[in-house]
């Protein structure tokens, strides 16, 4: 396919947003996606927009603008998947577009388009599109708010303005600690290039006072739900300050492992992490680093690389370090491994280009081969229907792209990620979440009983039966909460199979319907072997007391 090397960039990114949209219409995936999609339609329900609630109670972990986009999605197309997951998917886009703009600036157009490829097409990007966290906002956010400061070197004033706000955005979203990434790649740029004076400019400064002036949203909002109440029990203690946990111990605190919410940390977890999570461009990505550190290979870089090397690096390091960690953390930092991919990839000739080209064929064909065992064993409706679109996708990107030349490259591997992303949201997400028993059982009433008063018994988790479920619902944490409320009319209750006897034997519980549950955002083989799949099923119910 012979088209200018910049069309052909321009039209893999269309064709990688086109794939993404059948993600839109998918189910909200538990843990993260359904709570925070079930706290925003809180917001909604309570028309309350200063205090979250989740699990039933007052909720203290992360700020609220996830929360309030999603709401106010809720509030233009009503609540639903779609409407959870479509700000996310245009934020990715904008993040893809500040991105070309960032390497475009930096480098030139033909850079700012690769990286954006590379973003658009990352494994854990095409995830993240379908199961939609905070990760992408704060990306996007954290992503602005580097181009604008960048900007600002030269520009004008709005440019520290709108650098401040896209920071304050990513605060708003996961907590200060996102200023890191921002501002470590300037700080470690100036002193590296001797402009020391930067460090002293009065924008900088004003800058940050900026950033605290747009964020006292979250601050009031902290201070009026928690700070004015001490005698809110918050992690099992009263007397917890919204502030001090937003400023202090839900970054801090996990960093130190001394908060209230505690994890193990491996220092090799982010480096085998985004081995998998940057498919199909961690191998080449890995080799970028590793090049980097020959000094003959940075000689003709433009300068500012060294800001994007130092965000990455000092980031990838504060997470490795960090004892509190999760695979989406990584993405934050995408969009410089993009850049760093993409300076690369443009370098590449003779031994080493033939080599990448065979690289990402042996990776096109090794999917390919996976997705269609996958398509077999799981015990799909139309296994080879998936087998022959998979096909078509690897025959079209060989049949259409030749020559061992970047371009090919390029294409090749954005076909690899299209195949996926069809593979995924068209055929493999709609199956798996059939298991995810709280969102079937929540849109079984709410078809069948939609005057319903839902509640959740013992079961803390169920958020996304808290979202597809009709009107509040209630968790009842015992027997006692559950007398409380036993004689309400219309009222169904969401159990395990731990808690059915109890229910029939001491409430007379009818059971309305049943469910079969696996936690899907952790698969297993027996799991995905559909011989084996009963082994590993539990149940959970929905049953009314007489």
């Amino acid at each position: 396919m012979n088209l200018k090397d910049t069309t052909l960039y321009k039209l893999l990114i269309v064709l990688l947003a086109l794939a993404s949209i059948p993600a839109l219409f998918g189910s909200v995936m538990e843990p993260d996606g359904a709570l925070y999609a079930s706290m925003s339609k809180n917001i909604i329900l309570f028309q309350d927009w200063f205090n979250l609630y989740g699990r039933g109670g007052d909720w203290l972990d992360k700020p609220h603008l996830t929360f309030w986009i999603t709401a106010a999605s809720f509030k233009i197309f009503g609540i639903s998947a779609f409407a959870y997951k479509l700000p996310s998917f245009l934020f990715g886009l904008l993040g893809a577009w500040y991105l070309y703009k960032l390497a475009k600036d930096i480098y030139d157009e033909k850079t700012g388009l690769i990286s954006s490829v590379i973003f658009l097409s990352a494994l854990h990007i095409i995830t993240s599109t379908f199961d939609v966290r905070a990760e992408i906002y704060i990306t996007t956010f954290t992503l602005a708010s580097i181009y604008h400061y960048y900007k600002a070197h030269h520009g004008s004033f709005w440019q520290i303005i709108a650098g401040s706000f896209f920071a304050a955005c990513a605060i708003l979203i996961k907590g200060i600690f996102v200023l890191i990434p921002v501002f470590a790649g300037f700080i470690i740029y100036w002193l590296f290039t001797k402009q020391y004076k930067q460090l002293w400019q009065p924008k900088w400064w004003i800058a940050i006072v900026l950033i605290f002036v747009f964020i006292t949203p979250e601050l009031y909002s902290l201070y009026t739900q928690f700070d004015l109440h001490p005698e809110k029990v918050v992690f099992n203690r009263t007397g917890v300050s919204g502030l001090k946990f937003f400023f202090w111990d839900s970054q801090f605190g996990r960093f130190f492992n001394n908060g209230p919410i505690k994890g193990k940390g491996d220092i090799s977890f982010f480096l085998h992490t985004t081995l998998w999570a940057f498919l199909p461009w961690s191998i080449l990505f890995y080799t970028a680093v590793i090049n980097l550190f020959k000094k003959k290979n940075r000689i003709n870089l433009a300068p500012e690389s060294i800001m994007i090397w130092a965000s990455a690096a000092v980031t990838f390091l504060i997470f490795s370090l960090s004892k509190f960690q999760l695979p989406h953390y990584i993405l934050i930092i995408f969009p410089q491994f993009s850049i760093i991919t993409a300076l690369y990839l443009r370098k590449l000739e003779g031994r080493s280009l033939k080599i990448f080209f065979n690289v990402q064929n042996a990776l096109a064909i090794l999917v390919f081969l996976l997705l269609s065992v996958l398509s077999i064993i799981y015990g799909f409706d139309y296994p080879y229907i998936m087998i022959g679109m998979l096909l078509v996708v690897l025959a079209s990107a060989f049949i259409f792209f030749k020559g061992i030349k970047l371009e090919t490259i390029m294409a090749r591997s954005v076909f690899i990620s299209v195949g996926l992303m069809l593979f995924l949201f068209i055929f493999f997400y709609p199956a798996i979440m059939k298991y995810q028993s709280g969102g079937i059982a929540g849109e079984w009433l709410k078809k069948n009983y939609p005057a319903a008063k839902p509640a959740v018994l013992n079961y803390i988790d169920a958020f996304s039966f808290d979202f597809y479920a009709p009107g509040e619902v209630k968790y009842l944490h015992n027997s006692s909460d559950l007398d409380k409320i036993k004689n309400t009319k219309n009222l169904v209750i969401y159990i395990s199979e731990n808690e059915l006897n109890k229910l029939k034997n001491e409430y007379n519980a009818e059971v309305l319907k049943s469910f079969e549950y696996f936690h899907i955002t952790k698969l297993t083989s027996k799991f995905l072997n559909a011989k084996t799949r009963p082994q590993v099923l539990e149940h959970f119910y929905l049953v009314k007391l007489h």
